[in-house]
């Protein structure tokens, strides 16, 4: 990741940042880009955010505080912006340095399945391998052609719902949150891609929103981090929601909520996918005899489960 640059002698552009080196002069994109990888890297930031290294991240943040078109990044990386664009990169870096607000924050959107999604502080941002599953319309566990209903427990900011309601364009989709301030969030990227005639959001704790009501397809990402595992958590997640991450001294008091109800709320023939990251072991310990399907993710991630209706 490192250079040597030309620095900057202008203002004090160097001094009012809590930069390890000086940034540099003339910049081009590819070079601010470069410069917040290092000094992110110096930092010791925290990635997992939609990002997993310096140098993703640094671009990431470069192309929205610049507005620059991701599709045309080659022609994009030798663009030199002004002093005030400079500042405004600048500042970002820093805000990200100095506060470790994941990038996706900062930015207000982040991407999943493909897709755009507005994010802020009210929600989680968008990171699980679902994507992968809906891609494939969660082939080979299901038959895509006899999904007529879906309820996405946990919304957040509705993007699993959404992408689903979008894989599936025959089927209604309902979307479970506890949290009003996060279904705020989640109505807003139902209408930005126009899936509301098919998409409920609803408020409510797991099922309690759905009544008796029975679904061919449920999926969850639901809050699955113990109590340990919060208590090491890097700064950066402590940006997001206090109800999106901690489920007890296990992880899996909101598992054990899903799976107690899925039985009344899934059809026989249809299928619960839910993801409980590394509290995947302490789930097979609690339950020893539950036929659960563990799945393999071609572009990383995992943690994820499945139980057909019929063997609840």
């Amino acid at each position: 990741l490192r250079r040597d640059y030309p620095t900057t002698t202008s203002d004090d552009m160097a001094d009012s940042h809590p930069f390890r080196s000086a940034p540099p002069a003339g910049a081009k994109v590819s070079d601010l880009i470069r410069f917040g990888a290092q000094e992110f890297e110096s930092a010791g930031l925290c990635y997992g955010h939609g990002t997993d290294n310096p140098v993703d991240d640094a671009a990431a943040l470069v192309f929205h505080v610049l507005d620059l078109d991701h599709d045309r990044a080659e022609e994009a990386y030798g663009i030199v912006p002004d002093a005030a664009d400079v500042r405004r990169v600048l500042d970002t870096f820093a805000e990200r340095i100095d506060r470790r607000v994941p990038a996706a924050y900062l930015m207000g959107r982040m991407w999943f399945a493909g897709l755009e999604f507005e994010v802020d502080d009210r929600v989680i941002v968008p990171r699980s391998p679902f994507a992968e599953l809906i891609h494939a319309h969660f082939r080979p566990w299901i038959d895509p052609e006899r999904v007529r209903t879906i309820l996405d427990i946990g919304t957040g900011s509705g993007c699993v719902a959404i992408a689903c309601a979008l894989a599936f364009p025959s089927a209604s989709v309902d979307a479970v949150d506890v949290s009003a301030r996060a279904l705020e969030v989640a109505r807003r990227n139902v209408a930005r891609h126009g899936v509301g005639d098919r998409l409920r959001l609803l408020q409510g704790d797991v099922f309690e929103p759905v009544g008796a009501r029975r679904y061919d397809l449920v999926v969850s990402n639901p809050p699955y981090v113990s109590d340990d595992e919060m208590r090491d958590l890097p700064q950066e997640y402590r940006h997001e929601p206090d109800l999106a991450l901690p489920a007890g001294h296990d992880g899996l008091d909101v598992v054990r909520r899903i799976l107690a109800g899925a039985r009344e709320h899934l059809e026989p023939s249809g299928a619960l996918f839910v993801e409980v990251g590394d509290s995947d072991e302490r789930l097979q310990r609690a339950f020893p005899a539950l036929p659960l399907t563990w799945l393999e993710f071609e572009h990383g991630g995992g943690g994820v489960f499945m139980i057909r209706g019929s063997e609840l």
